[in-house]
């Protein structure tokens, strides 16, 4: 209990992560309001996993009221199955959530200097570095980033807010691709024949 003690009432840890995740939003796009719901879902499980990480525990709290007993440790309290596989899932995350950052960062330059800056005068459909493998890079690396940090830390709020996630971006690309084939038509039509939303080859 030591151990998972150390990790609670460090503030100075929740303003630390909450900052660090948040800052990966400065790379998305804001200026449609159906982008900000999704933004603030994402938001709101960077909170739920940075204050119960090392804040107050809030799941442990809840299912010892409900049940009346405590959870085995790293079942949606402390490191995640951490008696099963250790500290295993904290490099899991970090492995994850760099490979999330690099697509997120990839997909932003790409997609700005190839449609948001609109060099010439207007838009075009984005084909080129990561977008040749997926249409949506950025929601992707968000999905990678928030499973790393279930592997991780998992609560009941981010088992909660994790498919409300996937959801809203999933629902959010299929509004922008409506978008690009309003703008771009049968060239953008071809592009999703070529390509798959989030995963290569598969989704």
């Amino acid at each position: 209990m030591e151990t998972l003690d150390s990790h609670f009432e460090q503030w100075w840890g929740v303003i630390f992560f909450i900052i660090l995740y948040g800052s990966i939003l400065f790379f998305l796009p804001f200026y449609k309001k159906t982008q900000k719901k999704p933004a603030g879902a994402f938001f709101a499980f960077i909170l739920a996993f940075a204050i119960e990480m090392h804040g107050i525990p809030f799941s442990m709290y809840l299912i010892g009221i409900i049940f009346g007993r405590t959870l085995p440790e790293g079942i949606l309290w402390g490191h995640t199955f951490i008696k099963q596989i250790g500290f295993a899932g904290m490099y899991i995350n970090i492995v994850l959530s760099l490979s999330g950052l690099f697509m997120i960062i990839n997909g932003w330059y790409t997609i700005y200097h190839g449609y948001w800056k609109k060099v010439d005068g207007e838009g075009k459909v984005v084909k080129k570095g990561i977008y040749r493998y997926i249409r949506h890079p950025q929601y992707a690396g968000l999905f990678l980033i928030s499973t790393g940090m279930l592997v991780e830390w998992a609560t009941l709020p981010t088992l909660i807010l994790f498919p409300i996630i996937i959801w809203m971006y999933n629902r959010l690309a299929k509004k922008e691709e409506g978008d690009m084939l309003n703008e771009f038509g049968e060239e953008y039509r071809t592009y999703m024949k070529n390509t798959k939303r989030f995963i290569p080859f598969v989704w």
